[in-house]
């Protein structure tokens, strides 16, 4: 695959998604609590993605909590035919900021009646389970959270299911209770242990979602990675967003921005050609097995 013949849309469940999305998390204030400082540029963010042809955003109700929904409503709502809205449970927010598990059916319920009421929808597009913990996936039975999820699928108030922070494993089992339409996990040109799952499920045609696909907390640093940037005239970060969408015609990405200088900076990269021999040196940044250099 080149740089100019990209696939550049993917279905996610039945809906054509542009593979170049936008996460919304970081609009909510500081450690993803509490409201934005600057509710009017949260609000401009969102409406210049979707003006600059952005169709999927990546959400959840737990981000401030509420508050990401709340802002996605305000500022898009009613929202455009072909916009995807993805959002995810398995969570809640503490009163001091904590990350609180919440996978047992009545906590799921609550929190898909959440996501319909602050989102001003009457069915949500696709709802993602998010297990494990902040990074890694943990190796455990979801088949409980699953199957409450899939329960209110049949009952209209979910069209697609997804997956968060999980292993193949899960993934399988989970497949056996309902279609499974897509799976974010962690994975960057620095952090590759998915390497095979991308594959697997390229195979059976489940996009792949990257989280922190920048680095997040800790972003990528590599002298090579800046090295090929310079060479191509683009940012670092561009470059690692080229790199993702090149790597399998199932990778959507989500990058989350507060800003709409860097939002339109992200975008960008869907345009950025890859040459095979800058691809090889990307490539060689982390090995397959998800070490990080």
């Amino acid at each position: 695959m080149t740089g100019t013949d990209i696939i550049s849309t993917y279905l996610l469940g039945d809906r054509r998604v542009n593979r170049m999305g936008y996460g919304a998390m970081q609009l909510a204030g500081p450690g993803v609590f509490g409201p934005p400082k600057d509710r009017a540029a949260a609000l401009a963010v969102l409406r210049e993605a979707v003006a600059q042809g952005v169709n999927h955003i990546d959400t959840s109700d737990f981000y401030g909590p509420h508050v990401t929904n709340q802002l996605i409503r305000e500022a898009l709502h009613p929202y455009p035919g072909d916009l995807t809205l993805v959002t995810k449970l398995g969570a809640v927010r503490g009163g001091d900021a904590s990350w609180i598990p919440a996978l047992k059916p009545a906590d799921l319920v609550q929190g898909v009646h959440d996501n319909l009421r602050n989102l001003g929808v009457e069915a949500l597009d696709v709802v993602n389970l998010r297990v494990g913990g902040l990074h890694a996936p943990a190796e455990a039975s979801i088949e409980e959270s699953f199957s409450a999820l899939a329960a209110l699928q049949q009952q209209g108030l979910i069209r697609h299911l997804g997956l968060s922070n999980v292993t193949a494993r899960q993934i399988a089992q989970a497949r056996t209770i309902a279609p499974v339409v897509c799976v974010q996990n962690y994975y960057n040109l620095a952090h590759r242990a998915d390497d095979q799952l991308i594959d697997e499920l390229a195979a059976v045609g489940i996009a792949y979602v990257p989280f922190f696909p920048l680095g997040g907390f800790s972003p990528l640093q590599s002298s090579a990675l800046s090295e090929v940037a310079a060479r191509l005239d683009a940012t670092p970060m561009q470059v690692a967003l080229a790199w993702l969408l090149h790597r399998a015609p199932n990778i959507l990405l989500i990058p989350g921005t507060s800003s709409v200088t860097h939002l339109r900076e992200n975008l960008a990269a869907a345009a950025l050609a890859l040459p095979a021999q800058e691809r090889a040196v990307l490539d060689g940044i982390a090995a397959p097995t998800g070490g990080e250099h």
